[in-house]
């Protein structure tokens, strides 16, 4: 898997330096600063799709002594770094629309600004929808980050095709700094969003889209054995994924029945998804008389209490410290 995705992000790198090459070439034909400020996006492009291609090789490595979960983390910096420096690119921007505003240049061959910046758009959609489709196969954050950031350059694109074409039929040139103005902003909230998802995995945030899946595959297969699931935490490392949980089995169980539940439940997730690996870590805990009115174990000899039905898993009885029913 780390193979493909080097190839995808390697494959991202290539195409994203020849259109910022592209870009370049476009301004220095119009000297639209509108222009300059997509190719200086397009910079960070390149930027990221090199620290991208040394995140995955890192995120490949194999657990040691000194990463005993794997370096799958450095893919939240990688769209980390990829966030921040296309903020700093949007600031440059923001700064060189102003700057343009009270020193304005003279626009040149506009025409073919439009036809060159429109073909750069094309192949950026093209690069984008192919990264967002890897990247959600291959569960890879980063590919999926750099993929978000070439789709917003597509957006920016676009809107610097309307203002030169606004140019072209009208010789309005206030539009070019205007143009760039919005372009600044709009890279700065894609910088932002990136920023965010960086740090809520770092600070290992709780992405619930996860826990509902994995609650929904617990509930679906559930053993009789399996009375309760609850202080489940899931931590996500690259493509891989580490959960913690407690787990309430008839406390008259043999040791090795016991543990041939934790194995059924660690390979149920595990074959339920499609990429990555999913890591168990499960503390066991003997049932007590509380759990009996909803516990499903047949013919149970210590049952003490009457059996009035199951307790539907959720997030808001299996994320709390405590067993079911209790206060």
């Amino acid at each position: 898997m780390q193979r493909k995705e080097l190839r995808v992000i390697l494959i991202s790198l290539i195409v994203s330096f020849i259109l910022t090459g592209t870009k370049f070439l476009a301004w220095f034909m119009t000297h639209s600063v509108a222009i300059l400020s997509d190719a200086l996006e397009s910079i960070i492009n390149v930027v990221a799709g090199a620290f991208a291609c040394y995140s995955i090789y890192l995120a490949g490595k194999p657990k040691d002594e000194n990463h005993p979960y794997g370096h799958g983390k450095v893919e939240f910096f990688s769209i980390g770094f990829e966030g921040a420096m296309i903020f700093i690119a949007g600031c440059l921007i923001l700064f060189k629309a102003v700057q343009f505003f009270f020193i304005p240049t003279t626009l040149e061959s506009i025409d073919k600004g439009l036809w060159i910046i429109g073909g750069t758009a094309a192949g950026n959609l093209i690069l984008g929808a192919y990264l967002l489709g890897e990247g959600k196969k291959l569960s890879s954050l980063t590919i999926t980050g750099n993929g978000s950031h070439i789709m917003t350059d597509v957006y920016s694109s676009g809107g610097l095709i309307v203002a030169l074409l606004i140019i072209h039929f009208t010789g309005w040139t206030w539009v070019d700094p205007l143009a760039s103005a919005l372009m600044g902003a709009l890279i700065l909230r894609q910088g932002y969003r990136l920023l965010r998802q960086s740090i809520s995995g770092l600070m290992d945030e709780t992405d619930m889209q996860v826990v509902d899946k994995v609650i929904a595959i617990l509930q679906e297969h559930r053993r009789v054995e399996w009375i309760d699931v609850h202080n489940m935490r899931v931590q996500q490392y690259g493509n891989n994924y580490h959960i913690d949980c407690h787990l309430t089995l008839p406390y008259y169980l043999l040791l090795n029945d016991a543990h041939e539940e934790l194995k059924a439940m660690e390979k149920l997730v595990n074959d339920s998804f499609t990429s990555g690996e999913v890591e168990f870590f499960i503390h066991i805990d003997p049932c007590l008389s509380s759990c009996c009115h909803y516990c499903q174990m047949p013919d149970c000899a210590v049952r003490q209490h009457d059996f009035t039905g199951v307790i539907h898993w959720t997030r808001e009885n299996v994320l709390p410290n405590r067993k079911h029913g209790e206060e």
